[in-house]
């Protein structure tokens, strides 16, 4: 096993029409056993870019705060809010310039374009390589089951009830045929004027 599934998890992003969506599941293990089921995979950096990470729970930790830190000094520079673009680059110099000693992150950056309100979804791996996508985004050790099932059910111009929905049949079926992920989810669903958070209860096994 890869260091980048030892903890588990996973993080699945979608485009909507003015809305973009980010779902990540609550378990933390050690391979398979279970240490925690509350671990935070999502932060939300500010109103407009969501920042989601699976690999190694320290490095996810050290990556985060690291992050908050640039966006930081960004926005103190730039006397405005970091748009989900200029944060994705950010991100991508950070982790390149580690990739010598990487950290085993795999980040999605999610978010809307603060003029457009265009949805962003970028996935990259743990060299900073940016790959950013028209539809979804997945990572995470039940990243083959994610892509099986968004490419199934995602359509274009989803509106916000449709978006969630989608999001919530992915993630359910596939931290369902994953050992390594589940114990519950949390969804974020983003427009241009809110952030609503829900939580689904799944399988505890």
């Amino acid at each position: 096993m890869s260091h980048l599934g030892q903890n588990g998890g996973c993080v699945l992003a979608m485009c909507g029409k003015d809305c973009v969506s980010i779902a990540t599941d609550h378990r933390f293990g050690i391979r398979a056993e279970t240490i925690s089921t509350d671990f935070k995979k999502v932060f939300q950096m500010n109103p407009q870019v969501l920042l989601g990470m699976t690999g190694l729970q320290a490095n996810i930790i050290t990556v985060r705060d690291h992050m908050i830190f640039r966006k930081n000094m960004y926005e103190l520079g730039e006397s405005r809010d970091i748009a989900p673009k200029p944060f994705t680059a950010i991100l991508s110099n950070f982790l390149y310039e580690h990739r010598f000693g990487p950290y085993y992150v795999e980040p999605i950056v999610a978010g809307l374009d603060p003029i457009t309100s265009e949805p962003y979804v970028c996935r990259l791996d743990h060299y900073g390589c940016c790959n950013k996508c028209d539809d979804f985004a997945v990572s995470g050790t039940c990243f083959e089951q994610l892509y099986g099932i968004c490419e199934s059910l995602w359509s274009p111009n989803m509106d916000q009830n449709e978006l969630f929905n989608v999001t919530a049949h992915a993630i359910v079926s596939a931290c369902n045929r994953d050992a390594m992920s589940g114990f519950g989810a949390t969804i974020y669903v983003m427009d241009k004027d809110k952030l609503v958070e829900r939580t689904l209860k799944m399988r505890m096994d």
